[in-house]
């Protein structure tokens, strides 16, 4: 039997955070929070917990980010009726993505990171349309956006985060905070 020091990082059972696009939004793609964890669940992982309705689950787990995604796309994409896109983040990616976060603490319901499958494009602001006032960067697999007039009025376009989705400073703290916190009770059993 592997040891968890022997183990890779994508066969060690860690802390993870699923992050379901364009779900309970506008009245679009209803997905109940207990349907989602019941899925994720069905799935094999373990200790889940929603938070909030818009598709946040933290969960514990096995196998590569990619296997990961695909499962759980699957099992929702039936439950659905229709395609489900998935993103999925560890705590230290979460952490790290505040870290990076170029806007600082201010107004963090007005600040978004924006998460997707790859790299950010390097022209992600140079390409958005509808710009006023909104202040737009990328790194790494994130583009962080802040409104400082408000996302509700906002007509601002990024094509680069079709694929992706988004969440304020402050869901992305409390997600990290969830994830560290199931990650470390790990490490004491």
């Amino acid at each position: 039997m592997k040891t968890a020091a022997r183990m890779g990082p994508d066969l060690l059972e860690m802390a993870r955070v699923a992050l379901v696009r364009a779900v309970n939004v506008g009245g679009t793609g209803r997905l109940p929070m207990t349907e989602l964890a019941a899925a994720c669940r069905e799935i094999g992982w373990t200790e889940v917990k929603t938070y909030l309705a818009s598709g946040n689950v933290v969960f514990r787990g096995t196998g590569t980010e990619k296997e990961m995604v695909a499962r759980l796309e699957a099992k929702l994409g039936c439950a659905m009726g229709k395609p489900v896109t998935v993103l999925l983040r560890t705590a230290r990616e979460l952490e790290d993505a505040l870290r990076r976060n170029p806007f600082g603490e201010s107004e963090s319901a007005r600040t978004l990171i924006f998460f997707l499958p790859l790299a950010a494009p390097p022209d992600a602001a140079r390409t958005a349309t509808g710009r006023k006032r909104e202040e737009i960067a990328s790194s790494g697999r994130e583009v962080f956006v802040h409104y400082p007039d408000g996302i509700a009025d906002s007509r601002l376009k990024i094509p680069a985060v079709r694929a992706g989705t988004a969440r304020n400073l402050n869901t992305v703290r409390k997600l990290e905070e969830m994830a560290r916190t199931l990650d470390s009770r790990s490490r004491s059993e």
